[in-house]
């Protein structure tokens, strides 16, 4: 926690120095880097494009995963985000008088979203505000990228302008079918059998909140090899308690001793192993057993 305030303040620090025209702000991830994922998703759909799942992907199931306790980071593999692609075509813009540069700044101007201007009154001021981002292909094939002969020339006229995504030699597979891959992973120190849980538990609620076309699918669970080592732990120790009993009862033949065995056994198994002699990770070194020094 202390070196996450500390990033923190550096990121502020170092924000005038960072480009304007930045796609998103710095962020940051409370994770080991090194850790595998405790939860592998693919999201598919067999009648929406990739696209349109990429983004319903990162607005609505990653933001929501990545609120529940215990969970450090939400990646998503398949790289088909959303993205208007503009194809200039040289001819065209050659017998217009225009080049990309020009192509360039009218796509600039026209998607800028700030203040036009303000009113100033006696008593009060007004800020005139519209929202100039262009959302679609249908948008940016009408922005005018200049005048010639006093008629408009659109960006439909030079260029071809398609909805596709931003890198297209990236993908992802489930099987054979193409979908959006969500890993993952828990934060330094959090219990991951309990982390796998909560999630399992938003799952439902997430496959509701999308589209009817859409599926969400588990792929890799990374409890199910623990869950079934602690399985394994517990009838272990059953097993052992019996056989410590059976002997004592076998030889001591008394009551007593055999009832203050079943007592003694389990106890110390629980002072050895129970979860309240495990430290976790902190700024003094690694997880460690302190009934075990």
């Amino acid at each position: 926690d202390s070196a996450e305030q500390s990033v923190q303040a550096a990121i502020n620090a170092a924000a005038n120095l960072l480009p304007t025209d930045l796609p998103a702000p710095p962020v940051y991830s409370k994770v080991n880097p090194a850790d595998a994922p405790i939860l592998t998703l693919g999201i598919t759909s067999k009648t929406l494009p990739m696209t349109q799942v990429q983004n319903l992907a990162d607005t609505r199931v990653a933001q929501k995963i990545s609120q529940v306790t215990g969970v450090g980071l939400v990646t998503l593999s398949g790289g088909q985000r959303p993205a208007v692609r503009v194809q200039a075509n040289p001819k065209a813009l050659a017998a217009n008088g225009l080049n990309l540069e020009d192509v360039r700044v009218a796509l600039g101007a026209a998607n800028v979203n700030q203040a036009k201007g303000s009113f100033d009154g006696p008593q009060r001021a007004f800020t005139i505000d519209a929202n100039d981002q262009l959302r679609s292909a249908a948008e940016y094939a009408r922005v005018i990228v200049a005048y010639r002969n006093g008629a408009p020339v659109y960006l439909s006229d030079v260029a071809d302008v398609i909805e596709d995504a931003e890198n297209v030699r990236l993908a992802a597979w489930m099987n054979e079918t193409p979908a959006i891959i969500v890993n993952i992973q828990r934060q330094p120190g959090a219990n991951v059998i309990e982390v796998v849980d909560r999630v399992k538990a938003l799952l439902p609620t997430l496959q509701a909140s999308l589209p009817a076309s859409i599926d969400i699918v588990l792929l890799t669970d990374r409890t199910t090899t623990i869950r079934a080592s602690v399985r394994d732990v517990r009838t272990t120790l059953f097993l052992s308690i019996l056989l410590v009993l059976g002997v004592v009862l076998l030889f001591m033949r008394r009551a007593v001793a055999t009832i203050a065995a079943a007592v003694t056994v389990p106890l110390m198994a629980y002072l050895k192993t129970g979860d309240h002699c495990l430290m976790p990770d902190s700024a003094y070194g690694p997880a460690r057993n302190v009934c075990n020094g």
